[in-house]
């Protein structure tokens, strides 16, 4: 059985004072829950949310990282930076830093063999721009961003870590693909592992990461292929986040 995984994704949101008071609010909201949980909160913010998080079950994150350990990168930060900071887990390729950043499948490849090297959990994201899902380029898309994330890894260090499917349409536009869409694209991606890893695809676990809220998530993670949420917007908001997060303790199964 394949554990429920729900991480919020604060984006560039929150001081670190205000991302303390957040978590101040959500953590009472959630002490029952029975999945798995994580906040991938701004690298100023990993300091405070480490505090406030020191003696929870959630998991904190980091947003991005560089491949390399050291050296002449300006502004970046390595995996034992975030690691020594307190994240146990990170983003890797959000479509807003292929987007924004010129984030390839290739750079994404190297961190996530970066990430797995220093004992962090890689949560990979891969998905489609509207132009390439309404020109059915969807399976194609997916296929190709997820056989090159995965490249050259292990069977078992692909089954520990987290990939999210966040069609790019529905990231922030408060569009979302139904839950037969969500589950359908899952299931590609989860195709995709079986033929590179074979067993590997039933241990590994794949997010949604598409505008998921407190109104739709349990439809979605009542879906038999999607194993949580990437929560974007909705992890901003204590109530929000706490919903989605008890939802699939719920749907677990």
């Amino acid at each position: 059985m394949r554990i429920k995984f729900i991480a919020g994704n604060w984006k560039m949101n929150r001081t670190p004072a205000e991302a303390a008071a957040l978590i101040d609010a959500i953590l009472p909201l959630i002490k029952d829950a029975q999945c798995d949980a994580a906040m991938c909160v701004p690298a100023v913010d990993l300091h405070a949310a480490r505090e406030r998080l020191r003696s929870s079950k959630v998991m904190l994150g980091a947003q991005n990282m560089h491949w390399a350990d050291q050296g002449a990168y300006t502004g970046e930060l390595s995996a034992a930076m975030i690691k020594e900071a307190g994240a146990s887990c990170v983003i890797l390729g959000h479509s807003e830093r292929r987007q924004y950043f010129a984030e390839t499948d290739e750079t994404v490849s190297k961190k996530t063999k970066a990430a797995l090297a220093w004992g962090l959990l890689p949560i990979v994201c891969v998905g489609e721009s509207r132009e390439e899902r309404l020109s059915g380029q969807t399976a194609p898309v997916v296929t190709r961003q997820t056989r090159a994330a995965l490249d050259g890894l292990s069977s078992g260090q692909v089954s520990g870590l987290v990939i999210a499917y966040e069609p790019v349409w529905a990231i922030g536009t408060g569009l979302v693909a139904t839950d037969e869409q969500a589950n359908e694209t899952i299931g590609v991606i989860r195709g995709v592992i079986r033929d590179m890893f074979s067993g590997a695809a039933d241990s590994t676990r794949i997010l949604y990461g598409g505008s998921m809220n407190a109104s739709n998530a349990a439809g979605l993670l009542s879906q038999p292929e999607i194993d949580g949420g990437l929560i974007g917007g909705a992890s901003l908001k204590a109530a929000d986040f706490a919903a989605i997060v008890n939802a699939a303790g719920v749907s677990r199964g």
